[in-house]
């Protein structure tokens, strides 16, 4: 089954007690039994719902996996990874990565006795320097949040797999559409389903996608133990979502490269950070593990002046000023004080998070439009 055939029926049945298209919303927390312990598969909805069991199983079919989890969001999915270890381990993590992974990271398990690496990986190699007896786990974003840099996931595998080390990689900029880490070598793919996957800005949620049967299990149990899990109604949403991801992610990536065209020939624009730039670094692994170059798209203005960053994201019409990305609709943020604020200023500046960077989710609206957009608010 290709991949466009897939997101809208892969992992999916036809319901069987009416022959619902879509899977129903089991808006109940509890099921009954003919006698204790015998049911039909599902005794209370923290374990098992059938709405949010078809939503796993599609998570697993379009990233070529063999299990799909569903978190009630992206952060409880790290969470759940991150449950895995055990007091003195240590984690390899990318440098530049969403302010609520760090968050969680350095404000939650740095007390719980893990220690968290947090280094460049433009260059794979640069992990093996960091790796040693305790190491348990190597954390990937690529694109990264919001410098968009590209990490080599099969070289990054390659090392995972030879010291015997996890490897989680967070898809959540490229979506399986762009890239499926899986195939790469990863152990565990991570989503924030909030974004592309529901992809119209009204569910939280996040997903994790294996392979390995026993790793799985150890996850099952997780989110069952932790009781970390979405609910029907966000279920039944993010299914809806998925079954246009393809047609949305095109339309987000012909944006993004009109944008980002734009941007890098304003004279009043120092920086674009858009992988499909033949100068951006790593630009030929994009194009080996990706099929196209994502929506999103950061910059800074020349003179890298903060209060003109303020000025243009105050100033925009179509594009919102908003936390998140992935929607239909195009939105603007000041990483700085929004998504990475928890990140302090002289790690965020490190990785190039500047007070003056503005990131962009392109979304699906008039490329046209959006270019009149940014001419007026830049001026």
């Amino acid at each position: 089954m290709k991949f466009n055939t897939k997101i809208i029926h892969g992992g999916q049945k036809i319901d069987p007690a009416y022959g619902s298209v879509m899977p129903p919303i089991y808006q109940t927390s509890t099921y009954a039994q003919s006698t204790p312990g015998g049911h039909k598969g599902y005794e209370y909805s923290r374990t098992h719902n059938p709405t949010r069991n078809a939503l796993e199983n599609a998570f697993a079919s379009i990233e070529n996996g063999n299990y799909g989890l569903a978190f009630g969001s992206g952060l409880a999915a790290i969470d759940a990874i991150l449950k895995l270890l055990e007091p003195g381990d240590e984690v390899i993590s990318t440098s530049d990565l969403y302010g609520g992974s760090y968050r969680l990271f350095t404000n939650i398990y740095k007390k719980f006795g893990i220690k968290f690496h947090f280094i460049g990986m433009e260059n794979a190699i640069n992990i093996e320097n960091y790796i040693n007896d305790n190491t348990k786990l190597i954390w990937v974003e690529t694109p990264t949040n919001p410098m968009m840099n590209i990490i080599d996931v099969k070289a990054t595998a390659t090392i995972a797999k030879k010291y015997n080390v996890l490897l989680a990689v967070d898809n959540t900029f490229a979506t399986p559409y762009l890239q499926r880490p899986l195939d790469l070598g990863a152990d565990i793919v991570m989503h924030s389903a909030t974004k592309y996957i529901g992809g119209h800005s009204d569910l939280v949620m996040g997903a994790l996608i294996v392979r390995d049967k026993d790793l799985a299990d150890r996850l099952y149990f997780i989110q069952n133990a932790s009781g970390a899990i979405c609910g029907p109604q966000d279920s039944f949403l993010a299914l809806r979502g998925i079954k246009t991801l393809h047609v949305r992610m095109q339309r987000h990536c012909e944006n993004g490269k009109a944008v980002a065209e734009y941007l890098a020939n304003h004279p009043k624009i120092e920086s674009v950070y858009w992988p499909g730039f033949k100068d951006h670094p790593n630009h030929d692994i994009a194009k080996t593990q990706m099929d196209d170059f994502g929506g999103m798209v950061s910059f800074v203005t020349k003179g890298n002046n903060y209060d003109e960053a303020i000025k243009i994201v105050e100033n925009l019409k179509i594009f919102t000023l908003a936390e998140s990305l992935g929607g239909v609709e195009s939105l603007a943020g000041h990483p700085a004080s929004m998504t990475h604020a928890s990140i302090p200023k002289e790690a965020r500046e490190k990785t190039g998070v500047v007070d003056a960077l503005i990131r962009l989710s392109v979304g699906i609206e008039d490329k046209e439009d959006l270019i009149a957009d940014l001419e007026q608010a830049i001026g």
